[in-house]
């Protein structure tokens, strides 16, 4: 499967951030209960920090790149986690 095309709508420090904010969340709420909430919180911290990178101007493009790149962060956690499993 090529995800070349991904590279356009991921933002790197947006997912960064956000995969530094889930990883503390995760950790700073000790529970199951926080855990389903994760993906759409990252999905929201990735809207709001892209549109404050394309300075407040709010367009499908800056809008999915922010979905996108949150939600990107919590797919790369998961892929750690599962590889370290070894699942």
């Amino acid at each position: 499967m090529n995800l070349e095309f991904l590279k356009e709508y991921v933002v790197l420090v947006v997912l960064g951030i956000c995969l530094c904010a889930g990883y503390i969340l995760k950790h700073l709420v000790p529970t199951d209960k926080v855990n389903p909430y994760i993906p759409a919180v990252m999905g929201l911290l990735g809207v709001v920090l892209n549109l404050w990178l394309a300075g407040w101007v709010l367009t499908p493009q800056t809008l999915l790149q922010g979905l996108a790149s949150g939600l990107a962060a919590t797919g790369a956690h998961q892929a750690v986690t599962r590889a370290k499993e070894g699942a």
